[in-house]
């Protein structure tokens, strides 16, 4: 028998802590033992600034250089934070990644031990966390964000109310939230039920249609109680909408310090100044935490799942990722699709022999790849190759194989190099600015 070297410690001083709603159970892994053993620790701690100031206190005395954290809800927040603010170097990793082997007791006192010893050993890659002035911009954006899905669901709602009345709006507006899908509701909850009076409200091209419009909105089958629930629901979406606008005009104080780095963001085709603050607030601009542009798009939830079990490839969705981001590249995509530029280009070449939501997907996974060159450099900006990049892709290489194929009729040998095999892969995303 040989001897082995033992793996080495990633963080010789190593803790972990397990926090809940009220109890905070912690750890601490630390050489001191004989024959290269290590000590160790637990304590049980409350959640109170008191209680896990004692908690660092009591880390730093022992000099632990890193510390391990399971992310349990909203809990770990406090105790993270204030770890860091300490100065301790802290990781956040996933329940799931951390938790109890099957056939072990399942105790906060193992589970700590047991995150001890992980974040010693360093296997484990945790989470992101931005710095604190993004978190401070991602509490309002995330608020914001709330806000317009919950708008969202209740203007979903308020669409199928009138089905029940046998109203048909829907059917002959292009949407019943713009001008005169609200005015028309609005004068049946005042009272109003001619159908020509409520179709003279139309505005646009809705006015187009008088007839269908009269049909739609025949009265004869609503009731008083079909007025109750759509008299709430507006109320309701106009004070969403209100308190969205404020919420938006609140997130120009925090986000002062990534101005420049927003306005190159939309510079981006079809990417609004909102997604930008989105983005910048779930990742604080921190490009250095991916690899590469990969790993970005699989962290916004834009690379597709890998699954192919006995050498058989089966659909899978998105992958896991950041929940609040996955947004962001969907709206982004929608308003580049109609752009006159090279993702909208690409929308409708892809559109041709694919259905609309598989192309809308190819512009989602493609914006993260631009994005991810930005941040990390502070003149990079977004270089559009323009709306005939594809058509003068294919003439180039066009020429190149006719050339080609005119020296080898002859039976000479040709070998095809492209001048930048950079630019040969695809579009450069971001130049540097001149």
């Amino acid at each position: 028998m040989e001897d082995v070297e033992d793996e080495p410690l990633f963080a010789g001083r190593a803790a972990g802590t397990g926090i809940g709603k009220a109890v905070v159970m912690a750890a601490i892994r630390v050489p001191g033992r004989p024959g290269g053993r290590r000590r160790g620790e637990t304590r049980e701690l409350g959640t109170t600034r008191r209680e896990l100031e004692a908690l660092a206190g009591w880390l730093l005395e022992w000099q632990v250089e890193r510390a391990g954290t399971e992310a349990t809800s909203d809990y770990w927040k406090p105790a993270y934070f204030l770890l860091e603010k300490a100065g301790l170097d802290c990781t956040l990793s996933k329940a799931s990644q951390v938790k109890a082997l099957p056939g072990r007791p399942k105790t906060d006192r193992r589970d700590c031990v047991r995150l001890a010893m992980i974040t010693g050993r360093g296997p484990l890659q945790g989470s992101l966390v931005p710095p604190e002035d993004a978190r401070r911009l991602r509490a309002r954006t995330r608020c914001r964000r709330h806000l317009v899905q919950a708008r969202a669901a209740q203007e979903q709602r308020a669409e199928k109310l009138p089905e029940d009345a046998r109203l048909k709006p829907p059917a002959v507006l292009p949407g019943i939230h713009g001008v005169s899908g609200r005015a028309m509701p609005r004068a049946i909850i005042a009272g109003e039920r001619d159908p020509k009076a409520l179709a003279r409200l139309a505005r646009g091209p809705a006015r187009r249609r008088p007839r269908q419009l009269e049909e739609a909105l025949d009265c004869t089958f609503l009731t008083d109680g079909h007025v109750f629930a759509p008299e709430r629901m507006l109320r309701h979406i106009g004070q969403l909408t209100a308190e969205t606008a404020g919420v938006t005009t609140r997130i120009g104080e925090p986000r002062q310090p990534w101005e420049d780095k927003i306005a190159r963001l939309c510079a981006i085709p079809g990417f609004p100044a909102a997604s930008a603050q989105d983005l910048i607030a779930e990742t604080g601009a921190d490009m250095p935490a991916f690899p590469a542009a990969g790993h970005l798009a699989s962290w916004a939830r834009q690379a597709p799942g890998a699954s192919e079990p006995a050498g058989r490839r089966k659909a899978t969705r998105a992958g896991h990722g950041n929940p609040c981001s996955g947004a962001a590249p969907g709206e982004a995509a929608a308003g580049a699709a109609r752009t006159k530029t090279f993702l909208g280009a690409k929308y409708r070449r892809l559109i041709r022999h694919m259905p609309t939501r598989k192309a809308q997907r190819a512009i989602m996974r493609t914006q993260p790849v631009i994005i991810w060159h930005i941040p990390s450099s502070p003149d990079a900006v977004c270089n559009d190759p323009g709306t005939d990049y594809y058509e003068r892709q294919a003439g180039t290489r066009r020429r190149a194989r006719s050339h080609a194929m005119a020296l080898e009729r002859p039976g000479y040998k040709v070998t095809i190099e492209p001048p930048h095999p950079a630019e040969d892969q695809g579009p450069l995303p971001a130049t540097k600015a001149s």
